[in-house]
């Protein structure tokens, strides 16, 4: 798995957390929020995540350790994952009872 430089994630990490703040501040103003939300796009790409809070939250643990320990980490949580998700139900089919079943021949 390719990981991204260190330094690109603190820099877009607190790029996140600094239009987070001005959107909290402002959040009626349309400009701030697209940045914002921009900011958490790029996050969520650059750490592989669907939420910018968990891109987020993913940025901060990869910068707290090093990468074989981060690695590892989302070796663990992906499997995690894959056993929490509801597996996809398979359609069954059932026979109509006995008693209304017909024969080819009775039509």
């Amino acid at each position: 798995m390719l990981l991204p430089a260190k330094a690109e994630v603190a820099r877009q990490l607190r790029r996140y957390r600094a239009w987070e703040r001005v959107m909290l501040a402002a959040p009626n103003d349309r400009t701030v929020r697209a940045t914002f939300e921009d900011s958490g796009y790029t996050l969520c790409v650059l750490m592989g995540k669907r939420c910018a809070r968990e891109a987020a939250d993913a940025a901060e643990r990869y910068l707290r350790t090093n990468q074989v320990t981060y690695l590892q980490e989302q070796q663990v949580t992906c499997l995690q994952d894959q056993n929490e998700r509801p597996r996809p139900a398979t359609a069954v089919r059932r026979r109509p009872p006995a008693a209304e079943r017909r024969s080819p021949a009775g039509r």
